[in-house]
């Protein structure tokens, strides 16, 4: 089947010519590799972002496959996880922050003061200060939220350092950009800077060393 460009993909390519070098030289994205909205269950979106971070996605998957193994191979509720030892949770390769973070997640959730349900009524700011309250979510991984459970369309992902390297890779800039960097970069990619973020993480896969 042979890729067509977007409209939307489109509206980028003319707001901003790097970018537009940089889509071309990739094609389209393959709509099977666009994971936008691909993690319906928004607590385990939470979760394994959670334990993806700053790993490699090889290492964040195998270190979830070996948690879930401890509860059947499901993603486990937040009242099972509380009730496993945290040395028991740290068998699957978790550091000791990690098992915390997943640990006050779960209460958060089990109390009511996290309201998943709730959260896809607000805006990206406000899911992002009511998830900041949460041990161990920073900007990243509400980022990762945003864009892997509700499939918002105006993400920067300014908290991702690969994000980060493709800019500065594509940009030919000296130094890695910091979060307010890319924030004024990707002004310009505004409504779909969540698609923007996708073409920059490709081109990773596509840059030497």
């Amino acid at each position: 089947m042979t890729l067509r460009w977007t409209a939307d993909d489109r509206e980028l390519m003319n707001a901003d010519k790097v970018l537009r070098r940089l889509m071309e030289e990739g094609g389209p994205i393959d709509p099977k590799m666009d994971r936008r909205g691909s993690r319906p269950n928004p607590y385990e979106a939470l979760a394994r972002a959670i334990v993806g971070q700053q790993l490699s996605t090889k290492a964040a998957a195998s270190i979830w496959s070996k948690l879930i193994a401890l509860f059947d191979d499901q993603t486990p509720e937040p009242e099972a996880l509380l009730r496993r030892r945290p040395g028991t949770l740290r068998k699957s390769g978790l550091s000791n922050a990690k098992v915390e973070f997943l640990r006050d997640l779960a209460r958060r959730v089990e109390d009511g003061r996290l309201d998943l349900k709730r959260l896809s009524k607000l805006s990206d700011e406000d899911i992002t200060a009511e998830l900041l309250e949460v041990k161990g979510i920073g900007r990243w991984t509400a980022e990762m939220f945003l864009i892997f459970h509700l499939g918002r369309p105006d993400v920067a992902a300014v908290g991702d350092l690969g994000i980060r390297r493709a800019v500065q890779i594509a940009y030919g800039m000296d130094e890695l950009p910091g979060p307010e960097d890319l924030d004024r970069i990707a002004e310009k990619w505004r409504p779909h800077r969540t698609l923007a973020s996708l073409y920059l993480r490709r081109s990773l896969a596509n840059t030497p060393g």
